[in-house]
């Protein structure tokens, strides 16, 4: 099964005030270093949008795609769509991530590749601190669900819809991100 990885990194870090994407973690970006670990699972497409110059001059040197959301400001379901769409035609599977999950890492989005490969379910979600959410893999055949999510809205929404067709894969801190000054301290 061929997969492919939609990181977004479009979003304005409203909350935080500055972009998140740039924020550095042992030395390296965060776009950077989720672009790396993405990298480990399939081609990628990295969806750009606010301080788009800046976060691609992050990725300089890295086998990734940039697309630009010109409506990034909506939402994640706006950078999401413009991301699967920009997927090669072949793939049939897309995991989608974000850049500020600290705890997320090249072997767990292998986990995710290899239990979507040997399961063959329509969603593989992480499972952390009692919830299902991203980086998640869905099949192709939801494609069309997760383009329809309204642009305010991520895949989360999608994951929740229907229990039934999702498999988890446990990701120990998954809730770790950052969105506020606080949440940046711990990087330091």
């Amino acid at each position: 099964m061929t997969v492919a990885v939609v990181l977004l990194a479009a979003g304005g870090s409203s909350r935080l005030g500055q972009p998140k994407q740039l924020l550095r973690h042992e030395g390296t970006s965060l776009v950077r270093r989720a672009a790396e670990a993405a990298l480990t699972a399939g081609p990628v497409v990295v969806v750009l949008g606010a301080r788009r110059e800046d976060i691609a001059a992050e990725l300089r040197g890295l086998s990734v795609r940039c697309v630009d959301n010109p409506d990034w400001a909506l939402g994640q379901g706006a950078s999401l769509r413009v991301g699967l769409r920009a997927l090669p035609p072949e793939v049939d599977g897309a995991l989608v991530m974000l850049c500020d999950q600290l705890r997320v890492d090249a072997s767990h989005l292998r986990e995710l590749v290899a239990t979507f490969e040997r399961t063959h379910a329509p969603i593989v979600a992480s499972a952390y601190a009692g919830t299902r959410g991203v980086p998640a893999l869905f099949s192709r055949a939801l494609f069309s669900e997760l383009e329809a999510l309204p642009p305010t809205d991520g895949a989360r929404k999608l994951i929740a819809r229907d229990p039934s067709r999702v498999v988890e894969v446990v990701l120990p801190g998954g809730e770790e991100d950052v969105d506020t000054a606080h949440d940046l301290s711990r990087l330091t």
